[in-house]
């Protein structure tokens, strides 16, 4: 989950102590995050059911501040809280276990004390090693005989994941501990049973060289952060005036100026399934939100007018997370002269936008996907697959290709394309968003055509090729299955397309139609595409 940034998280690594005599398991998570901690561990030997508030406490400090949330030992209870991941010793359930439950973005650490018991674990679904006890430790009362840096060396030395050391480690023995060949540090006492736990902490965090944090970003709801009405506020103060909107955000309902021909359109904007928090900015958030909202508008001629957002906030999202969202949302709008008119905040378990969109049609024309005739062509305006390989770069944690993860992160609704359409007079539209093999089949579906798939005028990208040579894929099938593109698929005639290619310098033919056949689509590419349901 957090690829790359693992050991600059794994550097400051603190476990919290369910036996501390003074400080509480949260208030030491957020002396450690203050501190400029980058993962927490939580860890309590005797949990039971009354422990879930606080774990849930702990997970949202954590999710709100960029910190990476580890339960220890418990499998299940790592599923539950939907943590980061979890960390598992020696005689614990197996790690090939918490991959198949946790599954492929979650972080799992094993401990090991010897490079015999190294050699002797399957370490091949863990992402780190915890080793130790490094110096004496009286936190845990089961802790293995004392390793030394000698011990914690030899371990670092054989590994081939990042090793956190643990054991008896402060700000002093630190430095020596990274020496030996640790990628980070893990401590409970240093912080949890020290005499002044925050001065301890800032110390430790200097030593490990990580910045300490100003302020703790609180979750919207709780008792530190905006809650509904303050963050409500917040929002409205944000949004300018605009002409459509007579009665703007803050009232019931708002008052938008006549228009004719109203277009609606609605989309969804789910966490884990459209977007991904943790590898992608909240402001990056917003702008594709608004932009494959728009793109229904772009698809239809429509004039784009006002947009609502209905966002559904998980306990774990901070104030300052949704205004980064709304930062984005404003920047879109703002671009395509479109009103932000309202909108509606909830509760619920992950971070959700539902978006609703109005736009103004042109009285000559409103294209449909049932406009299309055998004898046309279908034609894209852009390139496309570039999307879904940026998505499966991000998955993979891969920086070699920015610039498709620039075409995954940042769509832009093809407004100028359809413009141009909508002049030479086309009458049969669509945004790709599904694929091409999906969105080519709506259309054939909806004209009662047979679609034949066609890449031979293709341009293929650069990047695009070099991505598909390095993961052995096939480019026809990436852009034939991939979607959020959102280009604009169009079928004409022949000699339309020729008035207005030069116009359209990225655009290209992707097919043919023709009489129906009994197949809707016929592809030798691939035959897949986007739909939700689908395992």
């Amino acid at each position: 989950m957090f690829g790359k940034n693992l050991k600059k998280a794994l550097r400051f690594y603190f476990i919290t102590d369910d036996s501390a005599p003074v400080l509480t398991p949260s208030e030491q998570a957020k002396i450690a995050i203050r501190a400029g901690a980058g993962a927490i561990q939580y860890r309590n030997k005797s949990f039971t059911s009354m422990y879930y508030d606080e774990a849930s406490e702990i997970r949202d400090l954590c999710r709100c501040n960029g910190v990476l949330f580890i339960v220890n030992d418990n499998i299940l209870l790592a599923k539950l809280l939907k943590a980061d991941g979890v960390h598992l010793g020696q005689y614990d359930e197996s790690s090939a276990a918490a991959r198949k439950i946790l599954g492929p973005d979650a972080i799992v650490g094993i401990s090991v004390s010897t490079p015999e018991e190294l050699y002797k674990s399957n370490i091949s679904n863990c992402d780190y090693i915890g080793t130790g006890p490094v110096f004496f430790t009286g936190t845990k009362k089961d802790a293995k005989k004392v390793i030394g840096l000698f011990g914690l060396k030899s371990v670092a030395e054989k590994s081939c994941l990042p090793v956190v050391a643990i054991g008896g480690i402060d700000a002093s023995s630190a430095p020596s501990c990274f020496a030996g060949g640790a990628a980070g540090v893990a401590v409970i006492s240093a912080i949890s049973r020290a005499p002044d736990p925050l001065n301890s902490a800032l110390k430790l965090g200097e030593a490990c060289f990580c910045s300490s944090r100003s302020y703790i970003e609180s979750p919207w709801s709780h008792d530190a952060g905006p809650g509904e009405f303050g963050l409500i506020e917040k929002l409205i103060k944000n949004i300018p005036a605009h002409p459509e909107a007579i009665v703007s955000p803050g009232d019931d309902a708002c008052l938008l100026s006549a228009i004719s021909n109203p277009v609606i359109t609605s989309d969804t904007q789910r966490e884990g399934v459209h977007f991904l928090l943790n590898r992608q900015t909240p402001e990056e958030i917003g702008i594709k939100a608004v932009e494959i909202t728009l793109s229904d508008l772009a698809a239809c001629y429509a004039r784009p007018v006002a947009l609502f957002i209905n966002l559904c906030l998980p306990s774990y999202v901070s104030g300052n997370t949704v205004e980064e969202i709304y930062k984005g949302v404003l920047n879109a709008l703002n671009k395509h002269e479109c009103a932000l008119a309202g909108g509606n905040i909830s509760s619920g378990s992950e971070l959700a936008l539902d978006l609703f969109a109005i736009g103004e049609a042109r009285k000559d024309l409103f294209p449909k996907r049932l406009n299309a005739k055998p004898g046309y062509g279908l034609y894209c305006t852009g390139p496309l697959g570039l999307a879904r390989a940026g998505l499966e770069l991000l998955n993979n944690n891969d920086t070699d290709f920015p610039d498709l993860v620039l075409k995954f992160k940042f769509p832009k609704a093809r407004f100028d394309a359809a413009h141009i359409l909508a002049n030479a007079g086309i009458d049969c539209v669509m945004d790709i968003s599904d694929g091409l093999y999906g969105d080519a089949g709506h259309i054939a579906k909806a004209s009662q055509v047979t679609i034949e798939l066609d890449l031979n005028s293709c341009p293929f990208d650069p990047s695009l090729l070099l991505f598909c040579q390095k993961y052995g894929r096939k480019t026809e099938e990436i852009i034939v299955e991939g979607g959020e593109d959102y280009e604009l698929l169009f079928a004409c005639h022949p000699d339309t397309y020729k008035t207005i290619a030069d116009k359209l310098k990225t655009s290209f033919q992707a097919g043919r139609c023709l009489a129906f056949n009994g197949k809707h689509i016929i592809s030798p590419f691939g035959t897949g595409s986007f739909r939700h349901g689908k395992k």
